[in-house]
């Protein structure tokens, strides 16, 4: 497993800030949440539900991008005492995915709010195996008021 400095929150702690719930956790570590930037790690295991044939498939990529940015959210949304909201995904451009990872392995995964109107955020997103960029793209995604 990679180690960070700080982990704001692991294990059962990461389902306070986000509303999905195994099997669909799609993040290990919230390792750190600002106004604008967040990033989380993901060791990949054998049993997570986007896996296949000893690799963590596309669209599970895709969830952790879209999770990364809802812990985020979540994480400040606790800050101020409030329930964290639920959202969807609106869009998804310039997606590109350069390597799958394999189980074992541990990715680390960091998102950056460039836009916020109204409850709409864009976000882009990169996903890291060590320090190679294996995906990225750039989410529209709309926050639902708990």
């Amino acid at each position: 497993m990679a180690s960070f400095e700080k982990i704001i929150a692991t294990g059962d702690q990461i389902t306070r800030f986000i509303p999905q719930r195994p099997p669909m956790v799609m993040i290990e570590n919230l390792i750190f949440a600002d106004e604008k930037k967040t990033i989380t790690s993901l060791t990949i295991l054998a049993d997570n539900i986007f896996c296949e044939n000893g690799f963590l498939r596309e669209p599970g990529l895709i969830e952790n991008i879209a999770q990364t940015a809802a812990i985020g959210t979540g994480y400040k949304s606790a800050i101020r005492n409030e329930s964290p909201p639920g959202g969807f995904i609106g869009g998804i451009r310039d997606l590109e995915i350069r390597l799958l990872p394999a189980v074992g392995q541990v990715i680390r995964t960091e998102t950056y709010v460039e836009h916020e109107i109204f409850d709409a955020l864009v976000v882009k997103g990169k996903v890291y195996l060590e320090d190679q960029i294996i995906a990225g793209c750039e989410m529209k995604i709309f926050q639902m008021k708990p």
